[in-house]
């Protein structure tokens, strides 16, 4: 099975990979049909799991291979990780900035972006898709890297940033999901909402792809612009929102054990 979809084009082994994600934020959310309320202490864990992962796969299977890619292609090797990361960072900065969302745990009075009419249902799923934006990107960027015939890019590697994205997607589904549940929605709605915040993964993942395959130069750009998006989306709203429940040993715990998992998927299989 390995053997056929290392033969597959960049852009498939990039969609199949975030419909793997997307599938398992769909059965995360999946778990409103079994009960409507899910304690905060396991949301902020899971938050904090989502956190240690992210972090772990920006320097791990992003930023490090960047560099690597630089030494490789003769560039100054600090450089365009540089470039990228902060090009990432204030992208989605600029994203944060403007698209109409809400915290996981805030208030609607709390939402940011442009204002609008929406419902704090509508802005809780913006807030997690601009979660996934840079998800879905790293993966596509990460399988693209190793179609560019790169010594440091493996395709273990990017398998291994699928794998760990998809199992932190789980607990973020189920974060997702049970809000829209206490918000009173039904419980096909909450899961049809929570699986929905992950559709953008696929479509960021063919976007991040096809841009390096067809543009190999911008190859280190790329990943290093990806660790940049997911380490803001971290600082910016994961780790506050897993430490603003009370539970910040917990959620610490849980951000340590993501690391630790992330980093192990990372080096046993790249």
């Amino acid at each position: 099975m390995l053997d056929v979809f290392a033969t597959w084009p960049a852009v498939w082994q990039a969609l199949a990979a975030t419909l793997f994600t997307w599938g398992l934020t769909a059965l995360g959310a999946a778990v409103v049909f079994l009960f409507k309320d899910v304690s905060r202490t396991f949301l902020d864990a899971a938050l904090g799991f989502t956190a240690g992962v992210m972090i772990a796969a920006s320097f791990w299977s992003l930023l490090n291979p960047a560099i690597a890619l630089s030494e490789e292609m003769g560039m100054v090797k600090w450089v365009p990780p540089l470039i990228g990361f902060l090009a990432g960072a204030f992208t989605m900065r600029l994203v944060d900035y403007i698209l109409p969302h809400v915290h996981l745990f805030g208030r609607l009075s709390e939402a940011e972006g442009v204002k609008t009419p929406w419902g704090k249902s509508t802005l809780l799923v913006l807030a997690i898709t601009l979660h996934n934006i840079p998800e879905g990107l790293a993966i596509g960027v990460a399988f693209g890297a190793v179609a560019a015939g790169y010594e440091s890019a493996t395709l273990g590697a990017a398998i291994a940033l699928a794998v760990g994205i998809g199992i932190q997607n789980g607990p973020e589904g189920t974060a997702i999901a049970v809000p829209l549940r206490r918000e009173g929605l039904s419980r096909f709605k909450a899961w049809w909402y929570g699986q929905l915040s992950a559709a953008v993964e696929p479509v960021a993942a063919v976007i991040g792809a096809l841009a390096v395959t067809m543009m190999r130069p911008l190859l280190p750009y790329a990943l290093a612009f990806a660790a940049g998006a997911m380490i803001f989306v971290v600082v910016e709203e994961v780790i506050p929102e897993s430490q603003s429940g009370g539970n910040s040993d917990r959620a610490t715990l849980g951000a340590m054990i993501g690391f630790a998992v992330m980093m192990t998927l990372d080096v046993a299989l790249g």
